[in-house]
């Protein structure tokens, strides 16, 4: 799943505007501008469109920790230069705070049913046996249930 995707359902599930964006990039320490942000929520066959890197999707996604469950002291975590699926739930997992029993219930809403065992396949650490790569669908149906979920209520 491209990283543009990514950040644009966020921004719709959240409801930010630019303003909230750019303060959610610095609350992980990275400056960016109006123009930067406008040009990767571009759609993709908008010419002006630029992609957003997966350093600066992990910077965002940080950013979205620190915002929704406050900035905790000392040095901030490094941001990923790599990016992989598996990645981008976890750091969604921890600013909502959300369980396992959470996780299969937003994937229900999107028509996905995962057992348990599998989601928590996803957090693991890539070397372990049980370690399960996310696939794109799961990814986009993770989001697309968040967005059934939070926008609704």
């Amino acid at each position: 799943m491209q990283n543009n995707d990514v950040i644009r359902s966020l921004r719709y599930t959240f409801d930010f505007g630019d303003d909230q964006m750019i303060k959610i990039f610095s609350l992980a320490d990275l400056e960016v501008t109006r123009a930067e942000v406008s040009d990767w929520l571009k759609r993709d066959d908008d010419p002006e469109a630029k992609p957003i890197s997966d350093f600066k999707l992990a910077v965002f996604l940080n950013g979205l920790i620190n915002y929704k469950r406050g900035k905790k002291e000392g040095p901030q975590p490094v941001p990923e230069s790599r990016l992989t699926n598996n990645q981008i739930i976890r750091k969604i997992k921890i600013a909502l705070q959300l369980q396992t029993e959470d996780i299969i219930e937003i994937l229900a809403l999107a028509g996905r049913n995962m057992s348990k065992h599998e989601i928590s396949a996803f957090f693991r650490k890539p070397d372990q046996h049980q370690y399960r790569l996310c696939r794109d669908q799961v990814l986009r149906n993770f989001l697309q249930g968040l967005q059934k979920k939070l926008r609704a209520a």
